[in-house]
């Protein structure tokens, strides 16, 4: 007799098997006693009828309490109503493992204490379906790019020096020196870029911002494609490519996770094809006539960003930002110095900014006046200004943070949930 898996069910209609899992739900009536049993690949109801299955079995069903670990023996047999289509019918029970008093009820429980309870909230069934998007979402994005021609070569974690900015730093000691953890790999992968064309990082990033709001994580995971000889409309394409791509993948390779999370997905089915572009200017214009008291130069807030995105009935970039407030390594536009060649795709339905990057500074000059008027060490990018100094080129990139496009695909409040064991302000466990 094999253990199968409740997804393989189908395979094995009229046989006799092995279902190893937890216990999801029970309940009894008369004769008739139900069991959902979990067992990480799907849900399945089996029924166990008095005089079909044995008498321990029967007799004793009240152990079976939430999440107690047990195997089931018995027949699968086609019954539409039940999970995958599928339901067993149950010969006997063996307890593996008990569970007595399990914390996470079927009643509701406040956010702050399924964040303290994060590792057995994770069993749940919304929380199933959110992570298998998740990791649809990871497997498109390293295929797309894969497929692309891209090279994946990992950023390291600790860092010598700020990428996006010295106030978000986490700061640690590194031998006899200090080094920070990671906010982007972004200037790593244009070194690598110079050495390998088309390059990507995926990995883990850091930012030490005491901010408490839905779109934002202390640890988040970015994918950062960078291309050698590419100017910001190549950037702006390869980024629309990309977010099509895998947004229509995830639509159709999980359509009943996101049918379980309730997600109307007539919004992301228009993600594809052309996105607009506006230029900064023209954003502002779009605010002010909600929100006079933006003040034009600034970089946007969250509201700003819903604002601009509600007119729009697809991801939109924003283009041209002012120099002043972009990162050192933005290239200033050739025809107006006061703005830089760097772009944020906006999200739909106010998840904000989804995707930021731009084309690099590389002129060297240029770089180390950058460098200088943002107050950073010349010495610290010595290496970063090499790359100036040998071969220099036009080139480009961005950076798109997974958990926020978990988030607006899912269509989720909050980005607590988007993955395993979220960093919050406040929070560092379990």
């Amino acid at each position: 007799m094999d253990h199968v898996l409740i997804s393989d069910l189908k395979k094995h209609l009229g046989q006799k098997v092995k279902l190893k899992g937890w216990v999801y739900n029970s309940r009894s009536s008369g004769k008739i006693k139900f069991l959902l049993l979990r067992d990480g690949s799907g849900l399945c109801q089996s029924i166990f009828f008095k005089g079909e299955c044995d008498t321990n079995s029967f007799e004793n069903f009240s152990e079976l309490n939430q999440e107690t670990a047990v195997v089931v023996t018995g027949v699968p047999r086609e019954e539409a109503r039940s999970p995958g289509g599928v339901e067993l019918g149950a010969e006997s029970f063996e307890i593996i493992s008990q569970s007595v008093d399990y914390p996470i009820t079927p009643k509701d429980h406040g956010t702050d204490f399924l964040m303290n309870h994060r590792h057995l909230w994770l069993r749940s069934k919304r929380q199933h379906a959110i992570l298998r998007v998740r990791a649809e979402i990871v497997a498109a994005i390293r295929d797309f790019f894969d497929g692309q021609g891209f090279t994946l070569t990992d950023a390291p974690i600790f860092t010598p020096n700020a990428c996006e900015g010295t106030s978000t730093l986490f700061e640690t000691q590194y031998f006899d020196s200090k080094a920070y953890l990671s906010q982007s790999g972004q200037l790593y992968m244009e070194a690598t870029a110079m050495a390998l064309g088309k390059v990507y990082c995926f990995g883990p990033t850091f930012r030490a911002e005491k901010s408490k709001t839905r779109r934002h994580l202390i640890e988040f995971w970015m994918v950062e494609p960078e291309v050698a000889f590419a100017d910001l409309k190549d950037n702006m394409e390869l980024a629309e490519e990309f977010l099509s791509y895998v947004v229509q993948r995830t639509l159709k390779n999980k359509a009943e996770e996101l049918k379980s999370l309730e997600r109307d997905t007539s919004g992301l089915e228009k993600v594809k094809g052309a996105f607009p572009r506006i230029h900064y200017n023209e954003a502002c214009e779009i605010i002010l006539k909600e929100n006079p008291k933006f003040v034009t130069g600034d970089d946007f807030g969250g509201t700003d960003e819903t604002i601009i995105s509600s007119k729009f009935d697809k991801p939109v970039f924003v283009h041209n930002f002012p120099k002043k407030i972009k990162a050192f390594y933005m290239k200033e536009d050739h025809d107006n110095s006061a703005e830089s060649l760097s772009v944020d795709l906006l999200a739909t339905e106010g998840y904000g900014e989804l995707i930021g990057g731009g084309q690099r500074e590389d002129d060297i000059q240029k770089l180390l006046d950058g460098i200088k008027e943002h107050e950073l060490s010349e010495e610290d990018f010595s290496w970063y200004l090499d790359l100036r100094r040998y071969g220099s080129v036009p080139h480009s990139g961005f950076g798109m943070g997974l958990e926020r496009c978990v988030a607006w695909v899912c269509g989720l409040p909050h980005v607590r949930e988007t993955i395993a064991f979220p960093r919050l302000y406040g929070r560092n466990k379990p």
